[in-house]
């Protein structure tokens, strides 16, 4: 009995011994679904780095970029690992608020990273961020409903095209909305849609002097465009919805058609999770012909913080949720289709992943279409798809956002809405110094 007691004694000091050893990093990350599988399979990450222990705080997209944004200007250190995107990375860069990463191991394979994906991530040459999953947007569409309505998907649609099978696939009396648009406010959310949608329209943001263009008839034309398709043919409540509500919407039947980020074609086409995964299609993005598609370019990335005290171990983390080795993994425990799209030339030269996939090619092609330094019709001084790559633009949008929701759920006019953002964009660039 005595010796069982000391043995117990010294398993227990040991186990403590252990606990204390252990580091423990904090990892800020959105509750996309890939993300929440990566949460699933990390037992793989801790069985071979048994001394680092993971806590996972997880967020909607519009609250992670919150917490996440005034922890790193406040250098408050909650966070040691964070999921940010492709607007951040360059800006918190240069604020020297981000860690290089350069100690991502001989096998991680750099130059492997998709070109367009990795040079946003990039500051002078050297990474600042991972990818998890890289996007574009694209039209995904019922082909069942579309052959109902007696119509055919082009490759490449127009915007009248869209409205057309819109109209025709609008079955309220069996719950099919034509199409399912985001229309929930933020930056990220209906802005990261209206701006890609308004480069198609020939709308800008700013002028090249940073005069705002929320006055022009290109903005007008694409917001109300926008307020009529929806109210004619989207969701009852489309002002609330997000990239996840309008999923869930997608995989329950209720939308011929979801124009979204390309990483959605994996979930909408899971039969496990989609009622209509056989019956899935998908085409770029729509134009109005004038050389500029609706589609954008983003990337979750994993990051850290420049405050962190315990980079080694986040680093460790990062290379493994952004290897091949993970892409692998994933394919082995849910199948080549499921594996984080977007980030790695050689995943989509992987037969396994071509045959898997069929959004494959789609989404690739519209990855290398979006053009960040040439991301509208007429010319403008910064960078960025859908967003304007400074600072600003993280408050001016989100507040142009909440207006366009508000016309949207009918609680103002295009013309109201477009008026206040105009006074609103004029007034956050005339404070930043860029117009007087």
């Amino acid at each position: 009995m005595k010796l069982r007691t000391l043995i117990l004694g010294l398993c227990s000091t040991s186990a403590l011994a252990f606990a204390a050893h252990a580091e423990s990093i904090t990892i800020a990350t959105v509750n996309n679904g890939d993300m929440v599988r990566m949460q699933k399979l990390t037992d793989d990450f801790t069985k071979a780095n048994p001394d680092i222990q993971l806590n996972w705080v997880t967020l909607e997209e519009n609250v992670l970029r919150e917490r996440v944004t005034t922890d790193i200007a406040t250098k408050g250190g909650q966070y040691d690992v964070m999921t940010i995107g492709t607007y951040e990375v360059p800006i918190w860069a240069k604020q020297s608020w981000l860690l290089p990463l350069d100690k991502l191991g001989d096998d991680y394979d750099v130059k492997d990273i998709i070109p367009a994906i990795a040079g946003g991530l990039s500051v002078d040459g050297k990474l600042y961020a991972a990818p998890f999953y890289g996007e574009s947007s694209f039209v995904m569409y019922r082909k069942d409903l579309m052959d109902k309505a007696g119509l055919k998907m082009p490759d490449a649609p127009t915007w009248d095209f869209i409205k057309q099978a819109a109209d025709k696939m609008t079955d309220r009396a069996n719950g099919v909305n034509g199409v399912c648009l985001r229309g929930k406010a933020g930056w990220g959310e209906n802005m990261a849609f209206l701006t890609a949608m308004s480069n198609s329209f020939g709308a800008r943001w700013f002028d090249e002097n940073w005069k705002p263009q929320f006055d022009q008839p290109e903005w007008k034309n694409t917001l109300q465009f926008y307020v009529d398709l929806m109210k004619a043919d989207g969701p009852e409540g489309a002002s609330s919805n997000g990239f996840n509500e309008n999923l869930a919407l997608f995989q329950q039947g209720k939308c011929g058609m979801w124009i979204d980020a390309t990483v959605a074609a994996s979930f909408v086409s899971d039969p496990k999770n989609s009622t209509v995964a056989d019956k899935v299609g998908y085409a770029l993005a729509p134009d109005n012909g004038l050389g500029k598609r609706g589609n954008w370019l983003w990337a979750w990335s994993l990051a850290i913080p420049a405050g962190t005290k315990k980079a080694d171990a986040a680093e460790k983390f990062v290379s493994w949720a952004t290897s091949k080795h993970y892409a692998e993994l994933v394919a082995s425990k849910e199948g080549w289709a499921n594996v984080p799209p977007g980030t790695r030339s050689s995943l989509y030269a992987n037969p396994e992943y071509q045959k898997a996939a069929p959004f494959a090619k789609m989404t690739l092609d519209s990855i290398n279409a979006a053009d960040p330094t040439h991301p509208t019709v007429k010319p403008v001084p910064y960078v960025g798809v859908q967003f304007v790559a400074i600072p600003e633009f993280q408050g001016l949008g989100t507040t142009v956002g909440q207006l366009f929701s508000a016309a949207l759920a009918g609680q103002s006019s295009v013309d109201d809405a477009l008026k206040q953002a105009q006074d609103a964009a004029t007034a956050a660039m005339t404070e930043g110094g860029y117009i007087k």
